[in-house]
């Protein structure tokens, strides 16, 4: 799996709640969540962010509470991907879940900037700049791609039931 896109840059820390904040969990829709994803990080986030895009953090990415709807507003935004330092471990799993690809890499969040666009290989975890620069990130386990491609968990649960 080949992800390719702009990158949006936001540091350390980054908790649930400015990735979807409290007011908005009213709803599970993943296009009502889209609609303020990341606001409290960036008021002019969701007008900004495209199809495609992916988002590059430093570390505890995800952190706070063990909401679902972070994921799913960054999924539902249709960002591609997101690479960070490193993740809060409910996010982390949480994200697979519902089919979001994300990435570990201890150097692309220093070394990249905002606009810049990156390929990332899911298979071999290499992350190329538009420079062609290299950088390494855990590639993703052929079951998380499994998961990935499937559109998460509960759907990839339906397929293998539906097949028995």
């Amino acid at each position: 799996m080949i992800l390719k896109g702009k990158v949006w840059k936001f540091g350390d820390d980054i908790d649930t709640d400015a990735i979807i904040p409290a007011r908005y969990l009213t709803t599970a829709d993943p296009k009502e969540l889209a609609a303020h994803v990341m606001e409290d990080a960036d008021k002019e986030f969701p007008n900004k962010v495209k199809a495609g895009d992916i988002i590059v953090a430093g570390k505890n990415f995800g952190c706070g509470s063990s909401r679902e709807h972070a994921p799913i507003a960054i999924k539902g935004a249709g960002i591609a991907a997101v690479v960070a330092k490193s993740y809060a471990r409910i996010f982390y799993r949480n994200a697979f879940n519902i089919g979001l690809p994300i990435f570990e890499s201890p150097d692309l969040p220093d070394s990249i900037g905002e606009g810049d666009v990156v390929e990332i290989d899911a298979d071999s975890g290499v992350i190329r700049d538009s420079s062609g620069k290299e950088y390494r990130a855990e590639p993703i386990p052929p079951f998380m791609q499994e998961l990935i491609s499937s559109g998460g968990l509960v759907e990839w649960t339906k397929k293998k039931l539906a097949a028995k």
